[in-house]
């Protein structure tokens, strides 16, 4: 269905996902937003940065339309809509975002298949794209926390000291793993690691950036390249000289969360990716704050350990109290 950009219609729209586009010829007074406008049309007559809408014209209602609207089709199996403009406020990643990232309402999500399960959560490969445009596609993981049918937060009591819940109903439900408790717990995880991964990200520390939170669901940078993941530090096999570096990047990350109070809590080789000669640290939800948590001094000492243990396995000699002792000083410097 065509309108001229002048004339008013009253034949209603029928309810869809909608994208703007300039009719084309466009007149060049016409703005995007309105008539008589001064600024001038874009280069490209036929398109526009404005996003799609969602539209629904009651019957009998009056347009005006500078330009039209074209139905964008809708998503096929395995796929959706983007999720970023419905997200709650404070649910997006930190400022300033990569210019990878696409926030056009005009992207599907198209799911790629599993790239890890584990007990709490599941991450899938998703292809976030504007269709017809190469420039706005990008590959990102998406970290799904389980149902509370088919997940085990094993370790939820000693990391969760510390922190607050702001309902006591939720809490109550939580320390008694009602059905409710259990929901609660799996949308406290996400946001966990979410609020952790901007912050750190924030900071500096090579974690993937946050792209977005949606209820039990985490949509972050991919990690690695051609749609295959980057190895786990554990999968690596590298000389002498790359294992220094290795080493200095990763206490280099661990000095940098303890002088801001934090400890990743669950540190290893198994959640250490290596994307070429770069480390990432992943999966963390349990970060905790080693001042306010009774078990915060246990938890870095035992990323100490375990870090150092690894190398140590494999050819590199680090010395596990010396690191833990120096992480210490930083994380009560700011105090």
């Amino acid at each position: 269905m065509s309108h001229d950009p002048l004339t008013r219609t009253t034949e209603p729209l029928p309810a869809a996902r909608y994208l703007p586009v300039r009719p084309d010829p466009a007149p060049a007074h016409l703005a995007l937003t309105g008539v008589g406008a001064a600024d001038p049309a874009p280069a490209d007559p036929t398109t526009t940065d404005l996003p799609p809408v969602d539209l629904e014209v009651p019957e009998g209602a009056a347009l005006v339309a500078p330009f039209e609207f074209r139905a964008l089709a809708d998503p096929g199996e395995g796929q959706r809509w983007s999720t970023w403009s419905s997200v709650v406020k404070g649910a997006r990643g930190p400022q300033p975002r990569p210019s990878w990232v696409i926030t056009s309402q005009a992207a599907i999500d198209t799911e790629l298949g599993v790239l890890k399960t584990g007990k709490e959560a599941d991450v899938f490969l998703i292809e976030r794209a504007v269709p017809g445009s190469a420039e706005q596609t990008a590959v990102l993981a998406a970290k799904r926390y389980r149902d509370r049918e088919h997940r085990n937060f094993h370790r939820d009591a000693g990391y969760l000291e510390g922190r607050s819940v702001r309902r006591s109903r939720d809490q109550r439900a939580m320390q008694g793993r009602t059905r409710y408790g259990m929901q609660v717990l799996a949308g406290q995880w996400a946001m966990a690691e979410f609020g952790a991964l901007c912050h750190l990200w924030s900071l500096g520390v090579p974690v993937p950036y946050p792209v977005q939170v949606d209820g039990t669901e985490i949509l972050m940078e991919f990690i690695g390249s051609d749609r295959v993941a980057a190895p786990r530090l554990a999968q690596v096999r590298a000389e002498p000289a790359e294992l220094a570096g290795y080493f200095d990047q990763i206490a280099n990350a661990m000095r940098a969360m303890a002088a801001n109070g934090q400890a990743h809590g669950d540190l290893s080789a198994y959640n250490l990716l290596v994307d070429q000669g770069r480390v990432v640290l992943i999966d963390l939800p349990q970060v905790v704050d080693v001042v306010s948590n009774p078990n915060g001094m246990d938890y870095l000492q035992r990323d100490c350990r375990n870090v150092c243990t690894w190398f140590n396995s494999h050819g590199h000699r680090c010395d596990p109290e010396e690191l833990f002792g120096e992480l210490v000083g930083l994380a009560f410097s700011q105090y």
